[in-house]
């Protein structure tokens, strides 16, 4: 593992405790890093809204995002049973889950995934949402690197409540309430974009994503210019 990497993710992650962040650009962020560092071959965030309804925030590739809304749609599966229990979920093996969620282990295994692990975000009792790590081959988990997507999880967790503030809750739903609104502006754009330049919706969000981060806007404002046309936008408009 690289131990800088993951050090220098550690303060990406703590330093959004004293700054006003883009939550999707923040989310994607963790399940980018926990791809890249801890032998993950995709990873997902799953957070409740106003309503306490999971929604899918985050996914590190199209596959994992479209599994995540399936499980959703189905209610079953290592995820829910995270959230809902406030406990961690592991699974090695995702075939020897048939019975437990028939829908969720078939689609697992058809999108190319054989083991995952659902971990909470939890602050004390609690439950937020679950950072999802799914691996190709099934086979037991590091524990080591357990004990460390746990960290980044409660540590994501943390900035998300911004735990100085003395009214955590009623910040945190609208957080997570302009999150899910900037989310459909983001997959509209995405979309948009992919139809335009001829590519997959991967490599749209990494070109909105980039456009964002390299000119310092909000990836929900870039999102909604490109949608409307409202600006010229060099690099996404062509």
């Amino acid at each position: 593992m690289n131990q800088q990497l993951l050090a220098k993710t550690f303060v990406e992650l703590a330093d959004n405790l004293v700054a006003d962040f883009d939550l999707i650009d923040f989310l994607r962020l963790l399940t980018d890093r926990c791809v890249g560092m801890l032998g993950a071959d995709a990873a997902g965030v799953l957070l409740a809204d106003r309503d306490g309804e999971l929604r899918v925030m985050a996914a590190s590739d199209e596959r994992v995002r479209l599994l995540e809304l399936f499980q959703l749609q189905s209610d079953e599966g290592p995820c829910l049973e995270c959230c809902r229990t406030g406990t961690p979920v592991i699974v090695a093996d995702l075939t020897r889950e048939i019975g437990r969620w028939p829908r969720f282990a078939t689609a697992a295994h058809r999108s190319g995934f054989g083991a995952v692990q659902a971990l909470p975000m939890c602050l004390r009792d609690e439950v937020v949402g679950a950072l999802n790590l799914f691996r190709a081959a099934p086979g037991p988990f590091d524990p080591a690197g357990t004990l460390i997507a746990q960290a980044l999880a409660d540590v994501a967790t943390i900035s998300l409540l911004q735990q100085r503030s003395t009214h955590r809750s009623t910040i945190l739903n609208e957080q997570l309430q302009t999150a899910l609104n900037s989310r459909v502006l983001i997959e509209q754009a995405k979309g948009k974009l992919a139809e335009r330049r001829g590519i997959d919706m991967e490599q749209a969000f990494t070109a909105l994503r980039a456009h964002a981060r390299s000119h310092n806007r909000r990836l929900s404002d870039v999102a909604r210019a490109f949608i409307d046309d409202s600006e010229p936008l060099p690099g996404l408009g062509a």
